[in-house]
């Protein structure tokens, strides 16, 4: 399994650890020298005590270190997901199960400047993970997402179980904010550090306050587990391809305008996830390019520049070619020569269950911009009443980013210009095999997204369906009515009359300045009779 899925794995490990430890427990932000603890993996440290830095494990996870009981903890910075959960044991701590379904709730504190009375912690049994997430750098993760996408606050009662950052902010009144920069391994012309704050701007960054407010594309309120950090791309230019020209997707997001693609942030997925035909897009005019089935991934030349730009409110968002293909993962084509992996993967397993988005950018895009996120009014029992946005400054330098190309895929031998990297035509774009399953994925995905259409439009068509009903038996009911009454006028000698009609000849006009007796014949008495005579239907409307 690719490093891509790992969050979803934990997921599917934790739904079955739920009840298995809850704690209460002394909680705080630290940064400890390896000298104390030779065990716990430590990121630089910073000069700023309101900035944590953050490490980095061959640029496929980043983690930073929290405090549990006086135990120093590694734990990934996860934006694509809402809880705190670690593994192992912690000294103090308080069990609380049997309460909530096991669900823990711990006391905590988050930097020496914050104290936080109560929040929310999983201890993990993680012996059933694929993977050995402490020889990958961390032993826990912390959810930074919308606290309506955590488990834990749906299990315990009221806002006991708000999350770690939901507490920061509901006990604070202004900076209700998050700021992540993530380094770039193997990049020698970068000096990137990895940082996380919490209400405050690493230090030189401050312009990206300035950036365009990136509205946070919310999600229907039944489905707000589905919640994440999305935003829009610009219409019809939301992506720009290696041939430097937009690739056409349409959305299946039902919020999304048309022309633009919706993506969420996520620093939980090492490569990026985006739909197919975006994926084929990137890579599938590459010379010697060729589809991995083991890694569900495209396989490229490490040689091959290739050039992807994404674009925010009006502002662009280049990605560094070390980002667009990856040689940390040891791949290698069928022939057996080694191979840079493509990191744009083709959903599959990723799917919004929903369709509320398209793309899940991962830490391969966040490497290339200072990513800020205003929680606004996501906070439960904050006093905050503004929307959410994010605010995104681009890191990546063009020129600067070749140049790095050069010396560390091609030696310092500028060769990108050469006839073996130059792409194939359009017409001689490869695509990606798309199993039946995943065919079946899409069609539900589709049919899902649509869900408050489907609702309206059956709704509307059952009200028209109710209203023909009505109104075909209401004008039989006067069609009978008049046939009844004609039939009675006939029977009285034409006495009677229909809507203020006689039946018969009209009367002698009794008129003092009249000479004559007009006779006429009757003339039709209403629309019935045309509808009798042309068999039920209006005969203006049969004459258009």
């Amino acid at each position: 399994m690719m490093h891509s899925f790992i969050t979803l794995s934990f997921v599917s490990s934790l739904c079955s650890t739920i009840s298995v430890l809850a704690l209460r427990i002394p909680f705080d932000v630290h940064v400890q020298t390896p000298a104390n603890n030779p065990t716990t993996h430590f990121p630089r440290q910073s000069s700023s005590n309101g900035i944590l830095p953050v490490g980095n494990t061959q640029n496929s996870f980043y983690y930073t270190n929290i405090m549990l009981g006086g135990q120093n903890i590694s734990v990934m910075l996860d934006t694509g997901s809402s809880d705190l959960w670690v593994t192992g044991s912690i000294p103090g701590a308080t069990d609380t199960v049997g309460t909530a379904a096991g669900i823990p709730s711990v006391s905590f504190f988050v930097s020496p400047l914050r104290f936080l009375t109560s929040s929310a912690v999983l201890v993990a049994n993680v012996s059933s993970f694929s993977t050995n997430i402490h020889s990958e750098g961390y032993d826990g993760l912390i959810g930074l997402g919308p606290n309506s996408g955590s488990s834990i606050y749906k299990k315990l009662d009221g806002n006991s179980g708000n999350n770690p950052i939901n507490r920061i902010f509901e006990q604070t009144s202004s900076n209700d904010y998050i700021t992540m920069m993530l380094s770039r391994k193997g990049d020698p012309g970068s000096n990137i550090t990895g940082q996380f704050t919490i209400g405050e701007l690493v230090p030189g960054f401050e312009n990206i306050t300035s950036m365009p407010h990136l509205s946070i594309e919310k999600v229907y309120r039944v489905t707000d587990v589905d919640q994440h950090w999305q935003i829009v791309t610009d219409k019809n230019n939301g992506i720009i391809g290696p041939d430097g020209q937009p690739i056409k997707y349409s959305s299946i997001a039902p919020k999304a305008p048309d022309g633009t693609i919706v993506g969420v942030l996520d620093s939980g997925f090492t490569l990026p996830q985006v739909p197919r035909t975006v994926s084929d897009a990137i890579y599938g005019r590459v010379q010697g390019a060729e589809w991995s089935v083991a890694n569900e991934a495209w396989l490229v030349p490490c040689g091959q520049l290739i050039n992807v730009t994404f674009n925010f409110g009006g502002v662009s968002y280049p990605i560094h070619p070390l980002d667009v293909s990856s040689s940390d993962f040891g791949v290698t084509f069928s022939n057996g020569n080694p191979a840079c992996l493509g990191t744009f993967q083709p959903v599959t397993s990723a799917f919004s269950l929903l369709g509320e988005y398209d793309m899940i950018l991962g830490m391969a895009f966040l490497r290339n911009t200072y990513a800020l996120i205003n929680y606004g009014n996501f906070i439960t029992g904050g006093s905050n009443s503004n929307n959410p946005y994010i605010q995104l400054l681009p890191l990546t330098n063009v020129e600067s980013a070749v140049n790095d190309f050069i010396q560390v895929r091609l030696n310092g031998q500028n060769t990108i210009n050469s006839s073996q990297y130059a792409l194939l035509p359009a017409s001689q774009e490869q695509h990606s095999p798309e199993s039946a399953a995943e065919k079946k994925q899409a069609y539900e995905e589709l049919v899902l997204s649509r869900w408050p259409y489907i609702v309206v439009g059956g709704l509307v068509l059952l009200i028209l369906l109710i209203s023909y009903c009505v109104w075909r038996c209401c004008c039989r009911r006067k069609r009978m009515a008049k046939k009844a009454a004609k039939k009675a006028a006939q029977q009285n000698g034409g006495a009677a009359s229909v809507d203020g009609f006689k039946s018969g000849p009209y009367a002698q006009l009794h008129d003092s300045q009249s000479t004559a007796s007009l006779v006429m014949q009757p003339m039709r008495g209403s629309t019935v009779d045309f509808e009798e005579d042309y068999g039920g239907k209006d005969a203006f409307t049969r004459s258009r």
